[in-house]
């Protein structure tokens, strides 16, 4: 791989016995030699030694894939590396390496991922279900349900290991794993808008909860449940024969994102079903999440219907946000040429402001709303100024559900209920 990885430790015929091949400290590396499993430290390239550019390798690699595929396809390049180095985000994303089929290693992909945000490197995964060793059937579905909120996601094994695809498993478990899957292809919009932001303000896409939570001493060593922006708390099942799972929510409403039920917490951990079909994923209040109907591919979902999951604070006031370009084109959001929308509501109204307009989002529609925390049913709604009688509203979870609503998404709206 580009660390550079050589199979031979340094050269056939061996490195020179110079200060770099055998410098006065050694870091705590494979093999115990600075070439083990890599070339020759006094190897010549083309700036300097081996020895000053080992770390820079990867990064090049990078830097040189990206402008070529741009000077080729010009469109936006998709690399993925191994090897990392300050910068690295910039050019390319990263998945983090060969590791085992096992409950211990899906655990510390987590952590991986978030410090990767931290350096910059935001389109960051692991190898779903494992890359070394035989994977079973209950951890490959943790895992495609954890990986389905990696920033990038793959199902990828070494060579002679047993297959791994979803469809090698039995009908429930595949059932499991595309639930999984088009719970991300529904949340697409809002992750595409947490890359523009990490792109445009350099924020994180995963986040730690002491990130959105630094008051909160509770959070500070939580590395078993993260976050997707400020809105999405993600908790994951990760030991096996497991069927609840303990999750701590920091003091504020959250919201299960899949049927709007609330939490209402004081700081608290709190122990959450999670059968072997679920993983759970809670929405902070206050927040407002573009989502939109899924497909099997990408391209498919990004003609279909969009749709807003709106879960009131406690105030009954919440924002977000959805930004939308060609999804391929370089240089869109400093060329102008995309969409911003903001999603506000408030004292029972729901608005769209258009901060910026093109027409990749023309022919697209707002069908569907939910709000989460409307606290008693509503009699009437007002859509654009007209009288509708598709809603209904759960007394049970509190939610208002707007359906077949049409509104161009291009167009600014306004939405009460009364």
């Amino acid at each position: 791989m580009n660390e550079p990885s050589n199979f031979v430790d340094g050269a056939i015929g061996g490195c020179p016995d110079n200060n770099l091949e055998n410098p006065p400290y050694v870091p705590d590396v494979t093999g115990g030699y600075l070439k083990s499993r890599t070339l020759c430290a006094s190897g010549k390239q083309h700036l300097s030694t081996h020895y000053n550019l080992h770390n820079l390798y990867g990064l090049t690699e990078a830097i040189a894939s990206h402008d070529a595929l741009i000077k080729v396809k010009g469109k936006r390049p998709f690399i993925i590396s191994r090897s990392t180095f300050p910068s690295h985000g910039h050019y390319a994303g990263h998945w983090t390496g060969d590791i085992s089929s096992n409950w211990n290693d899906m655990y510390y992909t987590i952590p991986a991922i978030m410090l990767f945000n931290m350096y910059g490197v935001p389109l960051v995964g692991a190898d779903v279900c494992g890359f070394r060793g035989a994977t079973n059937e209950e951890l490959c579905i943790r895992w495609t349900q954890l990986g389905s909120f990696y920033p990038f996601m793959r199902n990828h094994n070494g060579w002679k290991q047993p297959s791994q695809e979803p469809y090698v498993f039995s009908e429930s478990a595949q059932s499991a794993m595309r639930e999984a899957l088009f719970s991300r292809y529904m949340l697409l919009p809002f992750l595409y808008t947490l890359f523009h932001k990490a792109h445009s303000t350099g924020v994180m896409v995963v986040r730690p909860l002491s990130f959105e939570f630094p008051q909160d001493p509770n959070t500070i060593s939580i590395d078993r449940q993260f976050m997707w922006g400020n809105a999405l708390l993600i908790t994951p099942v990760l030991t096996p024969k497991t069927v609840q799972v303990s999750g701590y929510f920091p003091p504020t409403t959250w919201y299960s994102l899949y049927d709007g039920s609330a939490i209402h917490s004081k700081g608290q951990y709190i122990i959450l079903q999670a059968p072997l079909d679920t993983i759970n994923v809670h929405l902070q209040g206050g927040c407002i999440l573009p989502i939109q109907d899924p497909s099997t591919t990408t391209a498919a979902s990004r003609g279909n219907p969009f749709g807003l999951i709106v879960a009131l604070s406690d105030q009954g006031i919440a924002r977000g946000e959805l930004f939308w370009d060609d999804g391929d084109s370089l240089l869109t959001f400093e060329n102008g040429d995309y969409c911003e929308i903001i999603f506000l509501a408030k004292k029972n109204v729901l608005f769209s402001e258009i901060m910026h307009l093109n027409n990749q989002i023309d022919g697209l529609i707002l069908n569907m709303i939910f709000v989460f925390g409307v606290p008693s049913a509503p009699n009437k709604v007002l859509v654009n100024e007209i009288w509708i009688t598709d809603f209904f509203y759960r007394m049970d979870t509190k939610v208002l559900t707007l359906q077949n609503l049409a509104i161009p998404l291009g167009k600014q709206f306004i939405i009460a209920w009364f």
